[in-house]
């Protein structure tokens, strides 16, 4: 199932939240809004990260499975379970997370947490289901094989967290998928599935303490699960670069370095200059200069994804094979005039603004919010208001971009990786 291309690290709700801890270490937030729809999602701190080496691709696996059988509920009853009332069900896993996440009427939040707690709890993982799981998600793997663009970043990662389980993809290969047994799948769960790193999201009309009454007789009565959380260390990194060869028309390549975690206080800082540099938006740096003015990358932009103990920093783009030598070089000027000037007391400003103005224009989306708030809610234990995301942005300073970028765009650090027509 998709996952939803969300600027997450800096989306959060104007209005207040609130929270509450359950007996079982699960923790319920519900950000109040007076709409008829609500949102409603289960965030569990386990991706594919916390898989075994000769297991990848096991929790994306996982998240699949869940919509298969649970002790009481058939494929057809699952699904049809929000479906028949025009709910909208779906899930996603990253490197770090599983997520299940519904839109409903505001009545139907019974109906949903029932589900939920169904699917992660009681789920039972059938070997027939599990045979044909594998097919659907050796095709996903072909699929998305065929798609340079999204292939290049996936290999990207593995450049440079070599040797690491960030750099593997969430999807798995083929040989590893095929090799996945039921038993694997209980003993991720018991490993990973932990309690107290559980968030039970909720945007909606409720009162709160009656929020929490249903969502403690759904919930509740989980075995509280804790085991020890140990996530493999960080490993060394160097820069490097890498050309292959594809059957593809035109040269994809990715330009980027590890960076700074969820938890640093660089992460506002370099969000906004990713944002300057290529962020959403025509009047993006790299836009302006390799789209608009040379006219060499249809497709051009650069992406800060901060995670739990380390980040990922890229800048991808798209050419004809002949263009891609001067579209390098343009790239690395930018960088350049990053590390070499700092930003203008006007140009400043206007950046801000605009990073400002996109976060609030994201408070449109409700349910991209929702998984926001509830994955600042698991990282930190709370999550910051409007106002508090706004003041952070606007206590920058041109020094502080300065140094992130003298430090983010280190030529000798920067990794590439670059996809060539060719067989």
């Amino acid at each position: 199932m998709t996952t939803p291309k969300l600027q997450e690290a800096y989306l959060h709700h104007q209005m207040d939240y609130q929270s509450y801890t359950l007996s079982n270490g699960i923790r319920v937030m519900h950000a109040p809004s007076h709409s008829n729809i609500s949102h409603a999602c289960i965030l569990i701190n386990a991706g594919s990260r916390d898989e075994k080496l000769q297991k990848n691709g096991l929790a994306h696996f996982i998240e699949h499975l869940l919509f298969k059988r649970t002790e009481k509920r058939n494929t057809n009853q699952i699904l049809n379970r929000l479906e028949l009332v025009g709910a909208d069900l779906n899930a996603y896993t990253t490197k770090e997370y599983t997520c299940i996440h519904a839109s409903f009427l505001n009545p139907h939040l019974d109906r949903t947490l029932d589900l939920f707690e169904d699917l992660v709890f009681h789920s039972v993982f059938p070997e027939d289901e599990m045979a044909k799981e594998t097919e659907i998600i050796l095709d996903e793997i072909s699929s998305y094989q065929d798609q340079p663009d999204e292939a290049i970043n996936d290999d990207f990662d593995d450049l440079i967290f070599e040797g690491h389980a960030l750099g593997r993809n969430i999807l798995g290969t083929p040989e590893s998928i095929q090799d996945l047994k039921q038993q694997d799948i209980f003993d991720f769960i018991r490993s990973n599935y932990r309690t107290d790193e559980i968030i039970v999201g909720i945007s909606g009309h409720y009162d709160f303490k009656k929020l929490i009454h249903k969502v403690d007789h759904f919930f509740g009565k989980i075995a509280r699960n804790t085991p020890a959380h140990h996530r493999e260390n960080l490993n060394h990194y160097t820069a490097q670069k890498k050309h292959l060869k594809k059957p593809i028309n035109q040269t994809h390549c990715v330009i980027g370095t590890r960076s700074y975690s969820v938890h640093s206080p660089h992460k506002i800082g370099f969000l906004l200059l990713n944002n300057l540099l290529g962020g959403p938006g025509m009047s993006a740096r790299l836009n302006l200069e390799i789209r608009e003015k040379h006219g060499i990358a249809y497709s051009i932009e650069s992406n800060y994804t901060p995670l739990s103990d380390t980040g990922i920093f890229s800048i991808y783009f798209g050419t004809d094979t002949e263009k891609t030598e001067k579209a390098l070089k343009l790239i690395h000027r930018e960088l350049k005039k990053l590390r070499d000037h700092a930003l203008g007391t006007v140009q400043l400003h206007q950046t801000k603004q605009k990073f400002i103005g996109q976060i609030a224009l994201a408070e449109e989306n409700r349910m991209g919010v929702l998984l926001s708030m509830s994955k600042s809610m698991l990282d930190h234990n709370r999550v910051d208001s409007l106002e508090e995301v706004f003041a952070k942005i606007n206590g920058i300073t041109a020094p502080q971009l300065l140094e992130i970028a003298n430090e983010m765009f280190d030529p000798t650090q920067l990794s590439m990786l670059l996809f060539e027509p060719g067989n």
